[in-house]
């Protein structure tokens, strides 16, 4: 069987484009081509959340689905294998599987609705599907097609859902002699897991002694980002095809042919989550009708690593830098926001901020003392900035792209309404640590952002001689607590039994759990770790407990 891998990247709720989108990769598959398989939820887009409860949307899958019918009528050789909600017509129940339909000279000939529904971490699919009550080959062309839908491939004892569910599909399907194993998927990228990814999937080819084929999205929504790596594998194991991360591509692969040990290459982690930031940044803004940023550059690193991420991504042209200076401000701290302007190509605002910092405490002095300086006064000024960068994005209509990373968001290290605000939040799930990782690659052939922010003491610049550590812990040992408590989940007593010092362990708990009522005013953060603030974590606001 020759089959094609349509590795593609469609909108959220955009029907009509995602179809016209199919309608191109049909045009440029080979003639003898026997399956072009699409990747889950393809007509809807991944994820739809709660436009699944919208009638309106299944109408427009049902008038996609009869436009499917005549297309296939028009390729009779080729057989096209799509991922849609479908009605149970059950009366009980959510009423939607999450569905692989297959369409073949004109006539919707088989159907396989997803097993495992996912609602751990960003997944929530049990709130909007049932689970299929069957789960058996579908023929075409005189052969079994063993059909997965994600999830569905991930059951086994290697794969970390293995605890989750009493029963694995793809086991099910070999045993009532399913030839070949198809998998749509639409699984969210998150550092190595590509790499664990090309050994399940490979590992099902080997145990079965069948080809495994994968397809799985590419693109951004909204906080996900999909990385596609999408596989084909023959019956020994072998990658018959290991499509591109990070952009689109269609492949046609024989499965009759033997594949080629070593044409896997896993990406390196950071270059990895690199592609991602750019990929998210890029599909917010062309998803969310934007075209150009701005981005308030503080001599800093996390705002040198934002502005460099946003250029590799739209082109200097779209992308704007504003210095806000204030009584505070070091003189190099401006003259490294030129000068990373300037390697950048971007055009640079510098709008001094101390003439309205001024303002607001002469009319706040004549309610309260505003002297000596103390965080209401820092607050000011993040919020001055703020509004400062509303007022372009207002003017001009360009996203702001606000600036704080992981490390600072987990302890509530930043300001609500300040330097909060913004459309996108690029660094919210990369930590300190690994934004120094990220300035080094983003420098790796030549230098953009200047030596002298990376080697710089991190400081807001809010007070006189402040630095993040007179706060802080330092952020090596931040970013390993923050990994231990949040990622893992281990209590204060396991993490100081591996050696850190109690108080500052107890502290950067405390602040975690407190400052939950900032991160739920946040922007919508990029997903890049196991474990981002936001869709993936859910805990409340009013609450107290001692974890």
């Amino acid at each position: 069987m020759r089959l094609t891998l349509a590795q593609v990247n469609p909108t959220v709720g955009d029907i009509a484009g995602n179809l016209a989108k199919l309608r191109d990769v049909l045009a440029q598959v080979p003639a003898d081509c026997d399956l072009v398989v699409f990747p889950e939820l393809y007509l809807v887009g991944y994820p739809p959340r709660d436009l699944l409860e919208r009638p309106a949307l299944l109408e427009g899958v049902q008038r996609a689905v009869e436009e499917l019918l005549r297309l296939s009528a028009h390729h009779p050789e080729t057989g096209i294998l799509v991922g849609a909600p479908r009605p149970t017509g059950q009366d009980r129940g959510k009423g939607l599987f999450n569905s692989a339909l297959l369409f073949y000279r004109g006539q919707l000939v088989g159907c396989r609705d997803k097993s495992l529904l996912p609602s751990y971490d960003v997944f929530d699919e049990t709130r909007y599907f049932d689970p299929s009550p069957v789960i058996k080959p579908t023929p075409f062309k005189g052969v079994r097609l063993g059909i997965t839908i994600c999830e569905d491939a991930w059951a086994q004892e290697e794969s970390w859902c293995s605890r989750l569910y009493s029963h694995d599909p793809v086991r099910l399907l070999a045993e009532q002699g399913s030839e070949i194993f198809l998998n749509l998927s639409a699984s969210p990228f998150q550092v190595g897991k590509e790499e664990v990814r090309y050994r399940l999937m490979g590992r099902h080819a080997r145990k079965y002694g069948r080809p495994f084929v994968y397809v799985n999205q590419v693109g951004g929504n909204d906080e996900l980002i999909f990385d596609g790596r999408s596989l084909a594998f023959d019956s020994r194991g072998d990658p018959l095809a290991v499509l591109p991360a990070f952009e689109e591509g269609v492949v046609t692969v024989d499965l009759t042919r033997p594949g080629t040990p070593g044409l896997y290459e896993p990406q390196e982690p950071i270059a990895s989550v690199c592609d991602a930031l750019i990929l998210g940044l890029k599909d917010y803004l062309r998803k969310c009708g934007f075209r150009q940023v701005v981005v308030g550059l503080s001599g800093g690193v996390d705002s040198a690593v934002v502005a460099t991420v946003a250029v590799k991504a739209l082109g200097p042209e779209n992308v704007w830098g504003v210095a806000m200076p204030s009584p505070y401000s070091s003189p190099a701290s401006l003259a490294d926001a030129r000068t990373l302007a300037a390697n950048l190509g971007i055009e640079l605002k510098v709008v001094p901020i101390t003439p309205i910092y001024e303002a607001y405490k002469r009319s706040l002095g004549e309610h309260f003392p505003v002297e000596p300086i103390d965080v209401t006064l820092e607050n000011i000024q993040a919020r001055i900035r703020g509004n400062i960068l509303m007022a372009f994005s207002n003017r001009f209509g360009h996203l702001v792209l606000s600036t704080g990373n992981k490390s600072e968001l987990a302890v509530g290290y930043c300001t609500l309404y300040g330097d909060m605000s913004g459309g996108l939040a690029l660094l919210a799930d990369v930590p300190k640590t690994m934004v120094y990782e990220l300035a080094r690659y983003l420098n790796r052939e030549r230098p953009l952002i200047p030596d002298s922010i990376l080697t710089k003491v991190p400081s807001a610049e809010l007070r006189p001689d402040q630095k993040d550590q007179d706060t802080l812990p330092p952020y090596e040992i931040l970013d390993q607590i923050i990994q231990l408590y949040l990622v893992e989940s281990r209590s204060a007593q396991e993490i100081i039994a591996l050696g850190f010092e109690p108080e500052t362990v107890r502290w950067v708990i405390r602040a975690i759990d407190h400052n939950e009522y900032k991160r739920r005013q946040a922007a919508p953060g990029l997903r890049v770790t196991s474990k981002a603030f936001g869709m993936g974590r859910r805990y409340p606001i009013a609450a107290r407990y001692d974890l």
